[in-house]
């Protein structure tokens, strides 16, 4: 049986890479609110299909995120959930469909997250990314891949950047105190080497 892990932390904490690396080394799913709603776009709901509300640019209502996400969670052996729960609601719901192993949650301070969200830089031509301190190519502001431009992304300017940790805090802070106040909440130090950090979550995954 595979294990049920959640992984929780801000933008730019590392979710997706530990995620990615954990389904890796412990054979789970890698499950990602955006890559359930693309896989069940169609599926119909009585709050009608994700395609209509992507398709509309707007927010998929939490009703039928959570009725996509029961869905991929029903069907894989173990997962590792990266990117839900997003508020209470959702946390609620979770408990109801699922019982989790480990919940861990990448802590990293607000002025390191800055640094590596505004650090980001993507190729204007293939879509490579690099990062100006952590990745960078090796001559500045040119792809290694296809010698196109690098540029900075509007999501990824320091004033937006700040506005999405803002919203984060908001809602999904509360999220992280719910899972501290039921003392499942594994902390872990996520401002290490990518190394560092994975060796920290796996050892929690590989007990839990």
């Amino acid at each position: 049986m595979g294990k049920h892990v959640l992984l929780l932390g801000a933008p730019g904490a590392g979710k997706g890479t530990q995620s990615k690396r954990l389904a890796e080394e412990f054979d789970l799913e890698h499950v990602t609110t955006g890559d359930a709603l693309r896989a069940n776009k169609d599926m119909e709901t009585e709050y009608g299909t994700p395609r209509e509300y992507m398709e509309a640019g707007e927010l998929v209502p939490d009703e039928l995120v959570d009725e996509i996400v029961a869905e991929a969670l029903d069907s894989a052996d173990g997962y590792v959930l990266d990117g839900y729960p997003r508020n209470l609601s959702q946390a609620e719901t979770l408990t109801e469909i699922t019982d989790l192993d480990a919940v861990l949650y990448l802590d990293v301070s607000e002025e390191e997250l800055v640094e590596r969200l505004t650090g980001r830089r993507v190729c204007d031509d293939c879509g490579a990314n690099y990062h100006v301190e952590f990745s960078p190519p090796e001559e500045a502001g040119v792809c290694d891949e296809c010698g196109g431009e690098l540029i900075q992304r509007d999501d990824d300017t320091e004033e937006t950047v700040r506005e999405r940790l803002r919203v984060y805090h908001e809602n999904t802070e509360p999220v992280v105190e719910h899972y501290r106040d039921e003392g499942v909440l594994v902390e872990v130090d996520g401002e290490g080497t990518p190394d560092d950090v994975f060796e920290a979550v796996s050892d929690v995954v590989a007990d839990a």
